[in-house]
């Protein structure tokens, strides 16, 4: 598995967009995209922004991430321009997420990087001069569903309730050109289900509104999540002569932007255009407010944080060179045992060998009597 985050921070350009976009442009937003690899992940970044915002990882590329066996957090940075408004934008992937046979805390590095945003604005909060504060914080997460078609894995389950409570979760369903409609309305069904039993927290647009259309827009939005994408950076001719992104097959086109084939529209609406700004609150009101909380309860004022999980890769290496040292201990407490038991046996071979020389010497000592005695008594020693 994999993952990505991305940031973009709209700063003052051309008040010819609509209200919601305007009052969106006030803040930053610093949304992830977690999942297995080769779910579309960087595609999907591509087709968002109508641009290479990351370049496609070869399987050559893959495989090599594979073997360090960790999650790893990588970022990239672009500048781009939409409809008059500049766009910091930072995406952040983390390649290794789940891609092994032990995925044991593969997901700590992903939530200690949101904790460690929440972490740096605290404490910028804490200084006496706070004007110049940089918002780093993560405002939404995708998290990519492998398009099964069955059921939530576990580890989709462990690492989704860790990420909820921490930032604004949203699923997608990844690939949905992979499976018929009547498959992948049935498979929304299964994670909505799955989201509730467990007490996944996932964000879902507010209905509370006075605006009418607002509302009504809001409830369409939760009647289809969790989303399903198609992406594709490719330009492709349908039947009918017309140019899109999407993908071919032999049977027809995929198209990208089609809400007859997947939710696209409706995720980028959500990301960028409508509820941005709700992103953006519910991150401050909800997750960072929750955060600093429990800081404040467990910690006292400039104490440094306390990570209660170690890094998964360090702990692996810590496992391999406590196994080491216990297979060398016993390689020389075996090594010890032999060699006492050589000094042993050679303590007794010796003991052995001194027995019989102190016997040899009783006898002659004897013997040497017998003749001493012999010779007072003045006779002569014949042949015995």
């Amino acid at each position: 598995m994999g993952s990505f985050e991305w940031m973009w921070e709209y700063l003052r350009g051309d008040h010819s967009v609509d209200t919601m976009n305007r009052k969106s442009t006030r803040h930053a937003d610093y949304p992830p995209t977690i999942g297995e690899s080769g779910l579309g992940k960087t595609t999907l970044i591509n087709t968002l922004f109508a641009t290479e915002i990351c370049a496609p990882r070869n399987y050559r590329q893959r495989f090599a991430k594979q073997l360090d066996k960790t999650t790893e957090i990588e970022i990239l940075k672009a500048d781009l321009e939409e409809r008059g408004f500049n766009i910091k934008l930072t995406v952040i992937d983390t390649p290794g997420f789940g891609d092994y046979v032990n995925n044991r805390d593969s997901w700590t590095p992903i939530v200690d990087f949101i904790d460690d945003q929440h972490e740096s604005y605290m404490r910028q909060e804490q200084q006496p001069h706070r004007k110049d504060k940089q918002d780093l914080r993560i405002h939404a997460c995708l998290y990519f569903v492998k398009p099964t078609g069955t059921t939530l894995k576990p580890l989709d389950v462990e690492i989704m309730k860790r990420l909820g409570t921490r930032v604004n979760l949203i699923p997608v369903i990844a690939k949905a050109d992979t499976m018929v409609p009547e498959d992948l309305l049935n498979f929304k069904t299964i994670i909505r289900e799955v989201v509730a039993a467990q007490g996944i927290k996932i964000y879902t647009p507010p209905v509370d509104t006075e605006d009418d259309s607002v509302a009504e827009h809001a409830r369409i939005m939760q009647s289809v999540m969790p989303f399903s994408i198609i992406g594709s950076t490719q330009d492709v001719t349908t039947p009918d002569g017309r140019v899109v992104k999407g993908r071919e097959y032999l049977w027809g086109v995929a198209e990208v932007e089609n809400e007859d084939h997947c939710d696209f529209k409706k995720l980028r609406s959500l990301l960028i255009r409508t509820y941005m700004l709700d992103l953006i609150t519910s991150t401050e009101e909800n997750h960072y407010e929750a955060y600093r909380l429990a800081q404040m309860e467990t910690r006292k004022f400039g104490e440094p944080k306390v990570r209660k999980l170690d890094n998964p890769k360090y702990r692996e290496e810590e496992e391999m060179l406590r196994k080491r040292f216990t297979e060398q201990v016993k390689l020389e407490e075996s090594r010890f045992r032999q060699w006492e038991q050589h000094l042993i046996a050679e303590r007794d071979r010796l003991n052995k060998d001194l027995e019989q020389a102190h016997t040899a010497i009783k006898a002659l000592e004897a013997e040497l009597d017998q003749v001493a005695a012999y010779h007072r008594q003045g006779g002569t020693v014949g042949p015995r």
